[in-house]
């Protein structure tokens, strides 16, 4: 396992190469996160070196609508069709551990089962949280359909510095998530 000194979106590379590693290795696909798209475009390009989107799924999950500004998306309508033509599949969707329980939070204060959730993992790293959260999203959306291993990155904030290889689960069965090996994570 590589653990970075610091969470930083300048471990994107290498986190991208040791995912594509591991895929091409398992024979499964990727799936990350993304907000303006950056590391997604990044993804892009590593799974060419691999050969990937010719065997493989490159799932990239964006930010729900709305998380900034109503009606809006991180991710561009230029950017989301320049992904896909690429090949991506992209799933926006609410967010797995937070959604409706931040709202809740939100207005009436204390913390919800879902938000434990998302915080234990952070014990990890935020990226964890992130990857056992898109894992499920992909899931959730149909654009993973078995119950297998696939590789997934998530980050801290910007870029991607958590790989981890992962049977996820679907929302409403989270608790069936298998974390089966982290590839590379910040200290």
């Amino acid at each position: 396992m590589k653990i970075f000194e610091t969470a930083s979106p300048g471990n994107t590379p290498i986190a991208l190469q040791l995912a594509f590693e591991k895929a091409r290795e398992l024979k499964t696909d990727v799936v990350l996160s993304t907000t303006t798209g950056a590391s997604a475009f990044a993804a892009i390009n590593a799974a060419a070196g691999f050969n990937h989107l010719s065997h493989h799924k490159l799932i990239v999950i964006t930010h729900a609508w709305g998380t900034k500004n109503i009606g809006e998306n991180h991710l561009s309508d230029d950017g989301r069709k320049k992904l896909e033509d690429a090949g991506a599949i992209l799933v926006t969707a609410a967010h797995t551990l937070s959604g409706v329980e931040r709202a809740m939070s939100g207005k009436f204060g204390g913390v919800y089962p879902c938000e434990i959730i998302a915080h234990t993992l952070r014990m990890f790293c935020q990226g964890m949280k992130v990857c056992v959260e898109i894992g499920a999203m992909a899931f959730d959306a149909g654009a993973l359909r078995e119950i297998r291993p696939v590789v997934a990155l998530g980050g801290t904030g910007r870029g991607l510095d958590t790989a981890c290889v992962l049977t996820p689960g679907y929302s409403a069965k989270i608790f069936d998530t298998r974390v089966h090996e982290v590839l590379c994570k910040p200290r």
